[in-house]
């Protein structure tokens, strides 16, 4: 409605200013795992969040990994893609890690936030496969969460996309949607909160795209934050060596 998404499972908050989203994670690592429809949000927030620098790790725009630091504010966020299969025309094998791996070198707790998503590249390739690799990611979920049961972790779904001939080819939005009910099927009973993008583009007047346009990211990120910062007040509250205390 007036595009802002109403979840009926999640209390949305909205996260308009760049002070807001600041205050949110502020002291914070943010680890984010996946595609380029997860790539969105790194955009996004060093877009949005002028503190936020991006730090040049030399690699190409639309793949990575990237990094970026706030250094006032204690905020780290990094963006991984996941391991193979990635449809890439080049990507240096060093920088494809397998999401499972990544988790296992987390040491986790109450300032560390991640987020997962992963589908569009298991188009092509048996849901057999597709059902291993969320295997593992949830037994490394499962670990990760029992070292620090505080760790906030969450999981994007697919998002519908436009189907132009030559795209038909590999991928479909009935093979995305199985995918997603697997998803979502796999991570249930377990304290992970999920970003419906699903829903979210369908329900959206704009034109199905891959890669939703930033209205759509906007509202994604406002639900993600939500989870991160379900009580955040305006206010950053008194000043400590400089630095805003966390709400």
């Amino acid at each position: 409605y007036k595009d802002q998404w109403m979840s009926m499972t999640c209390n949305i908050r909205r996260f308009d200013t760049p002070e807001r989203v600041t205050n949110c994670l502020r002291r914070k690592n943010v680890y984010l795992f996946g595609d380029s429809t997860v790539r969105q949000w790194f955009e996004y927030l060093t877009e949005f969040i002028p503190g936020l620098k991006i730090f040049d790790l030399g690699n190409p725009k639309n793949i990575g990994p990237h990094l970026a630091v706030d250094l006032e504010n204690n905020i780290m966020v990094e963006y991984h893609p996941h391991g193979p299969p990635i449809r890439f025309n080049t990507v240096s094998s060093q920088d494809l890690h397998y999401i499972a791996n990544e988790l296992d070198e987390i040491k986790g707790g109450k300032d560390t936030v991640i987020t997962i998503t992963l589908w569009s590249h298991f188009s092509t390739f048996p849901i057999e496969v597709y059902i291993r690799r969320l295997q593992n990611i949830r037994r490394s979920i499962l670990q990760l969460l029992g070292r620090n049961p505080d760790t906030v972790v969450v999981m994007k779904t697919a998002n519908v996309q436009a189907l132009p001939g030559d795209v038909s080819l590999y991928n479909s939005d009935w093979f995305s949607y199985q995918h997603d009910l697997v998803l979502r099927k796999m991570f249930t009973g377990i304290n992970v909160a999920f970003v419906d993008a699903w829903e979210m583009t369908i329900a959206h007047y704009l034109p199905h795209n891959l890669h939703p346009e930033r209205v759509i990211v906007k509202n994604e990120i406002d639900m993600f934050l939500s989870y991160v910062c379900p009580s955040l007040l305006d206010d950053p509250g008194p000043k400590e060596n400089g630095a805003s205390r966390p709400s």
